[in-house]
């Protein structure tokens, strides 16, 4: 079981954000061969959710406040779950605790995300509902989803 902890960018350690970071590019850059800039300049005003098993990072998510990359919404991105932890429901566990996050940080908003296109039924089953047509991202076919608290 993933142990859950929320911490803004100036509380990660200097271990922790490299570790997010590492897991990022292994799963976003060399498992899904796309070759995108990751660090984006947003890292500084997010909310860093680490799943730990044990002290290892082996999922992660950011939340960002409203304006940040949606004028309207709190948003919550760079969903990750190592290759080695998944299948036993942690992608769940990580998208109720972005919800969390991301009504902490501001409980008036709606939360939209940028979701991988063969992952919308899995979002679905969280709230989220498609928000206009599909796109690509990184050569990657996407779709918005908003989720309203």
């Amino acid at each position: 079981m993933l142990k859950f902890v929320s911490k803004s960018f100036i509380q990660l350690t200097i271990k922790e954000l490299h570790d997010l970071f590492a897991l990022r590019s292994e799963v976003f850059v060399v498992e899904q061969n796309c070759v995108y800039q990751d660090i984006d300049g947003k890292d500084p005003k997010g909310i860093h959710i680490l799943g730990l098993d044990k002290k290892k990072i082996a999922a992660y998510a950011r939340v960002l406040p409203k304006g940040e990359s949606y004028s309207s919404y709190v948003s919550i991105g760079r969903l990750v779950v190592s290759k080695t932890h998944r299948g036993k429901n942690y992608g769940h566990d990580l998208v109720k605790k972005g919800i969390e996050e991301a009504i902490k940080l501001d409980v008036t908003s709606s939360i939209k995300i940028s979701a991988q296109a063969h992952l919308v039924s899995f979002y679905n089953s969280h709230g989220f509902i498609e928000d206009g047509e599909g796109y690509l991202e990184d050569g990657i076919p996407h779709i918005a989803m908003t989720f309203k608290p």
